[in-house]
């Protein structure tokens, strides 16, 4: 494929937003009962090349700089919140890590097969016993040409759905620096690897989770990824650049519940006069207003920096701000919605869109990409190594 034009770019944004709240919201009615997105929503994610878009030009992508990768999930965040955390993934961590650190024969056999589905994975590091740092458990020990895993994750998404999972585990475990994990590739028939569902969650209903389990299960060395000892840097890096498209999911659905809640001001009457009138309801709205504004402000400013440098001195920092102020922004958005709502907004059916539902499933940001406190940690980090200074792409 060739890249699109900007004429084509910004037609492809109105496709991907009448998506999200056309036939993805109707699918959704279904999928909050079921909890299991139905063969459909893949077959439109599909055809709307949702899976193809983010993807380099060489692997049948559209060849989107960051910025354009962050608006097209911008829309789609617009719609339900399960299909979001499906097609979040898809566009960045889904295909990114392998194309980072991935040998020219893995992506060679599985690049191009993420445009269409063919492959989709999970990413594997949390653990029930440990954190999601330096702290784990699961070990990787070389035997002969392949490795042996034996350990557990747990809270990893898209288990019902994936063929591989990328695997953070320990392969050296004597020592106490960076280098004591590493990273795989692994496929999800190995032998020795389970999946166990987790229960429903809150919101962002329809998107899988499950505990992994190896038990003494055999995978050939070429799923390596990167270097041995390579895996805490490759975790923190992938991590990094999906705490940025986290922002950009708040973005959306923050920027569609301020629409919403401006459109019920407008029409809601008491005494008279539209609420949306009084100057209660207009500081609500101002500041609502403002924190989409410089949310959107610093995922393109993080943008730019990426492209600039995807490794560069200020990524880590730059994302970990976006994810934090955006869970400060749709904490901020939804209370005020749903107090301007009132209790019209408490129910699940509403004339004026998914209230409720937004409402349950923006929650789920406090813990995508690690939550709030981990977001300090590594702002204030990085804060004192650069002596306060920031840089800006302008």
């Amino acid at each position: 494929m060739s890249k699109l034009s900007k004429e084509e770019f910004q037609a492809y944004l109105m496709q991907i937003r009448k998506l999200a709240e056309g036939p993805l919201e109707e699918i959704q009615k279904e999928v909050e009962v079921t909890n299991k997105f139905p063969k459909e929503f893949y077959d439109l994610s599909i055809k709307n090349d949702l899976y193809r878009c983010a993807l380099p030009v060489e692997y049948g992508g559209y060849g989107l700089s960051e910025l354009e990768i962050l608006q097209v999930q911008e829309e789609f965040s617009r719609g339900p919140g399960g299909m979001r955390m499906h097609l979040h993934y898809a566009m960045d961590l889904n295909w990114r890590i392998l194309d980072d650190y991935g040998s020219r024969e893995l992506k060679d056999e599985y690049m191009n097969k993420f445009q269409d589905k063919s492959v989709f994975t999970c990413f594997a590091l949390t653990e029930a016993t440990g954190g999601t740092g330096a702290d784990l458990h699961t070990m990787a020990v070389k035997d002969g040409d392949s490795y042996i895993l034996n350990g557990e994750k747990t809270l990893i998404s898209h288990t019902d759905c994936c063929e591989f999972a990328y695997v953070i585990a320990v392969t050296n475990p004597d020592s106490k620096k960076d280098d004591r994990l590493s990273a795989f590739f692994v496929p999800m028939d190995a032998p020795g690897f389970e999946v166990i569902n987790m229960p429903h969650m809150m919101g962002c209903r329809g998107a899988g989770h499950g505990e992994l389990k190896f038990t003494n299960c055999k995978i050939d060395k070429k799923y390596l990824l990167g270097k041995e000892g390579q895996g805490l840097e490759i975790a923190m890096h992938s991590l990094s650049v999906s705490r940025a498209h986290i922002a950009a999911s708040n973005l959306g659905m923050a920027q569609r519940m301020l629409e919403l809640s401006l459109q019920y001001a407008n029409d809601r009457v008491t005494f008279g006069k539209p609420i949306g009138t009084r100057q209660a309801i207009r500081c609500k709205i101002a500041d609502m207003s403002m924190m989409v504004h410089a949310l959107r402000c610093m995922v393109y400013d993080f943008a730019k920096s990426y492209e600039e440098n995807p490794t560069g001195e200020y990524i880590e920092e730059k994302a970990a701000m976006c994810k934090l102020y955006s869970i400060d922004t749709t904490r901020k958005v939804s209370d005020e919605m749903l107090e301007i709502f009132g209790g019209v907004g408490y129910f699940e059916d509403c004339k004026y869109g998914p209230v409720e539902r937004l409402y349950r499933d923006c929650r789920a940001m406090w813990l995508e990409e690690g939550a709030p406190t981990v977001q300090r940690i590594t702002i204030s980090r990085n804060t004192i190594k650069h002596g306060a200074k920031m840089e800006y792409i302008i």
